[in-house]
């Protein structure tokens, strides 16, 4: 609740929107060498009952 608070008071939140945080087992950073996102990935977030985000990484 406090995280959402405070996303709130900086985003405007609308219904359905996804507020992702944490990081997940086998992240790239801990790799040795590192992996990092690059231009062509994807990163996909799933909600079990509810479906699958996907979003393209590109450079801007």
């Amino acid at each position: 609740p406090a995280f959402i608070s405070y996303a709130s008071a900086i985003l405007d939140l609308k219904p359905g929107d996804v507020l992702a945080t944490g990081t997940p087992s086998g992240v790239g950073f801990s790799r040795k060498p590192p992996i990092f996102l690059k231009a062509g990935d994807t990163c996909e977030i799933e909600i079990d009952g509810i479906g699958i985000l996907i979003n393209p990484v590109i450079n801007e």
